[in-house]
């Protein structure tokens, strides 16, 4: 029995990785401190491959957990190649004067779209403060003048006629304000009212209908009146028309010289001519009127109609964008139309669309996170159809609908966007099977390694990011020791001897926790001590559940026993997790068994507690029973298997190498030392297989053996495969040192039995028995005494 714990045990160096010392060395002396990003090379591959592959479809997914670094390394690769693209062309919206509700495109050359706005501002502000002083021009009052004149010539014309009949009728014509009136003449003067009352009624009379005679023919004469002022209206606008061409002619000709080889901007200058002369004749008026002009912004109404939106600036040379739209929804990622109000209606035109993460990555890249984006299906198609179509449209009936106001329709633009998702595993898994075009859109897969190669490039590339982090933070050394504990901890994160965790972003949290302990001891040196402290802090600030357990079992709350020997009851190790904590904490695995015919009972699993991979743990205990003992009788029993003391969910098979051992004990009656703690699974044919949690497991009931006071006889028995997982505390490897805790490593169950119970299990021979004796023919007899107790028992019913 002692040389097979002896053979079993593990010696303190084999419980934490072997560090190579120079390895750190030569990293400790290197003094680069550029920043590089550490391993994943896989990853860094698929997304060179998918940026040098320039063709429609070649979208990428970055798959992996986060804190792997993903968005860093995605973020660099980009924009190093964006630094080598072109600068894309800028896109604006113009007003569309044919029909405003649909805004038409013009692509600029890149820095050129501010240059182009301000000249249209420029023009502006010109006729503003050209106009109305450009009226006074002499050349324009003459003008001005002789059409007034030709106007009053004709009306005075008519009037003359009137009044030459008049006279020979002996009546006078007056006119006065444009208003035409009549007095009769006696003895060649006018007479006033008061002398026409002392007229006979005859008299009277008779000038009544004279009167009404010259208005008749003064009517006659003057109907053509309202087409001489329709004439004269028309011409004096025509005028001003001609007036403002001229001014205007100057302005667009240095402008059409200046953009001579951009046909839109061409374009777009002698579409908006006519547009922009008729909002000079209805704003600006001939003479300054104070309250009309404070009445109306008119510089603000010429801007809203002329002046271009530009979606996107682009300085030239400054290489393609790289955007990250961390909320895709619809209007973040294709853009919006806004809204303004105005005498209780909405209004809008082209000058209120806004760009989305697509406008401002057009040419270039964007990344977006898959779950956030994928959450919202509206938004997902429509950024396949805009990849498939190759064209970017904002879909204003896709927001929320906007009544009693204007709609427009912008043209799509064109787009050339490669876009990253990024997400995890089990996403993009799912995607593939229920969405059939994804595979067409996103051809490249970045996976991001769990793990770090544990070689000294890696090691150099984690001392520069270290040691950057430790500059921002005001320390300028790198301890031998300091490095070394922020190694183990990345091999901790990793659960790995020869792996180091790819979550760097968490060594770099504990560097800086590190660094607030230096700081406060007011050195500028990173040492073990530091980290040692920030980790103690770290667990005195989570640990409060983990150390109420263990209270709880010191005071007999929970029971678990460290020492002595008891039948069917096995000390099991499990590890929960709460929150972003996880701890190990002992478990008391109980079984019984007596004759019948119900089999091994999960009791976990009849009182639904007990999830699908425990229940299977359980189950797989019954084929190994019957494999190995039951070929000659039938496997006829009746046996519980219960998790004392247990009220949750209980989930995984990592407790299955402790129910075997507990229900072989409860078969042989034969005692399991209760100094020892279990854990592993196991197969049909009693294989140990490796667990997860090794060593929150190992480190739990180490914590409560230790406050109890370690007997030197207590330890753990783990799977021999796991051994390659262990990174334990510096505590447990050296109570192992001095003798004081054990960690035991199996592959069997048999070598299991023999640690726990003390007896050999016994090998079996060619003809199938086991030695007397032994553990596993105690088994064999039990079982086929309660096989024969129940069958007779039948047989007697």
């Amino acid at each position: 029995m002692t040389n097979t714990l002896h053979s079993l045990g593990l010696q303190a160096h084999q419980l934490a990785p072997q560090l190579r010392n120079d390895w750190l060395k030569h990293s400790l002396q290197q003094t680069e401190l550029t920043p590089a990003f550490i391993g994943q090379e896989r990853a860094k591959a698929a997304l060179t491959f998918a940026i040098g592959m320039d063709m429609p479809g070649y979208n990428l997914y970055v798959m992996g957990e986060p804190a792997l670094g993903r968005f860093t390394l995605v973020q660099d690769e980009l924009k190093h190649a964006a630094s080598e693209k072109a600068t894309p062309d800028e896109w604006c919206y113009l007003n569309n004067f044919d029909d405003e509700r649909l805004p038409t495109t013009l692509r600029l050359l890149p820095g050129e779209g501010r240059k182009f706005v301000k000249r249209i501002e420029g023009i502006i502000d010109e006729l503003i403060d050209t106009f109305p002083a450009a009226f006074d021009n002499p050349g324009y009052q003459r003008q001005k003048k002789a059409i007034q004149r030709t106007f009053d010539q004709r009306y005075e014309a008519a009037l003359e006629q009137v009044e030459q009949k008049a006279l020979e009728k002996k009546v006078v014509l007056y006119e006065d304000n444009g208003a035409v009136s009549f007095a009769p003449l006696v003895d060649g003067k006018p007479l006033d009212d008061s002398e026409f009352n002392k007229l006979t009624d005859e008299e009277r009379q008779y000038f009544y209908d004279l009167v009404v005679e010259l208005e008749s023919i003064l009517n006659e004469q003057l109907i053509e009146l309202p087409r001489w002022k329709r004439e004269a209206s028309e011409q004096l606008r025509e005028l001003r028309k001609a007036t403002i061409e001229q001014v205007l002619k100057p302005l667009f000709k240095a402008m059409e010289h200046d953009y001579v080889a951009e046909l839109g901007v061409l374009r777009y200058l002698r579409e908006m001519r006519i547009p922009l002369v008729k909002f000079v004749l209805e704003l600006l008026p001939e003479e300054t009127e104070p309250e009309k002009a404070e009445e109306l912004d008119v510089r603000t109404m010429f801007v809203e109609e002329f002046v271009p939106n530009v979606l996107v600036h682009h300085e030239a040379m400054d290489g393609a964008p790289v955007i990250f739209e961390p909320s895709p929804s619809y209007g973040n990622l294709f853009g919006r139309v806004e809204y303004a109000s105005s005498g209780g209606s909405l209004y809008t035109n082209h000058r209120m669309i806004r760009p989305g993460a697509l406008h401002r990555a057009n040419g270039g890249y964007l990344i977006l996170d898959a779950d956030k984006l994928l959450s919202q299906p509206q938004v997902w198609e429509a950024l396949k159809q805009s990849l498939k179509s190759n064209e970017l449209l904002i879909d204003t009936l896709s927001e929320h609908a906007v009544t009693n106001s204007t709609i427009i329709t912008p043209k799509a633009i064109p787009l050339q966007v490669k876009v990253i998702l990024m997400g995890s595993r089990d996403l993009y898994y799912l995607i593939q099977d229920v969405d059939e075009e994804f595979n067409e859109l996103f051809r490249v897969l970045a996976d991001f390694e769990h793990f770090l190669p544990y070689q000294q490039l890696t090691l150099s590339y984690m001392v520069r990011q270290i040691r950057l982090q430790m500059q921002e933070l005001g320390l300028t050394q790198l301890s031998d020791s300091g490095f070394e504990r922020l190694l183990i901890f990345s091999f901790r994160q990793a659960e790995h001897q020869h792996k180091l965790s790819a979550r760097f972003a968490d060594v770099l949290e504990l560097v800086r926790e590190a660094c607030y302990y230096a700081n406060l001891a007011g050195s500028d040196i990173l040492t073990a001590e530091h980290v040692r402290q920030a980790l103690l802090g770290k667990q005195y600030r989570t640990g409060r559940i983990s150390e109420s357990f263990l209270e709880d079992i010191q005071q007999g709350q929970i029971l678990i026993d460290s020492d002595g020997l008891a039948v069917g009851k096995v000390n099991g190790l499990t590890v929960l997790e709460i929150g972003d904590t996880a701890f190990g904490t002992p478990a008391r695995i109980s079984a019984t068994v007596f004759a019948g015919a119900s089999g091994v009972v999960d009791i976990e699993r009849e009182v639904e507690l007990g999830k699908a991979i425990h229940s299977k743990g359980v189950l797989i205990l019954n084929g190994f029973l019957g494999a190995r003992y039951a070929k000659q009788f039938p496997l006829t029993l009746s046996a519980n298997i219960a998790l004392e003391q247990s009220y949750g969910h209980i989930d995984g098979d990592s407790a299955s190498l402790a129910e075997i051992c507990a229900l072989i004990s409860a078969i042989t009656q034969v005692p399991i030392k209760q100094s020892l703690a279990v854990t592993g699974s196991i197969n049909q044919h009693g294989e140990v297989q490796a667990i997860g949690g090794v060593n929150e497991k190992i480190e739990g009931f180490f914590r409560l053996c230790q406050q109890r006071g370690l007997t030197g006889e207590q330890g753990v028995v783990i799977p021999a495969s796991n051994q390659l997982n262990l990174v334990l505390n510096e505590e447990v490897r050296q109570a192992v040192s001095d003798g004081q805790f054990h960690v035991y490593v199996v592959s069997t169950v048999d070598e299991a039995l023999t640690l726990l119970t003390g007896v050999d299990a016994g090998e079996q021979n060619r003809r199938g028995y086991y030695p007397k004796k032994t553990l596993n023919a105690m088994v064999l007899n039990r079982l086929s005494d309660i096989a024969e107790i129940v069958n007779g028992y039948s047989d007697d019913d």
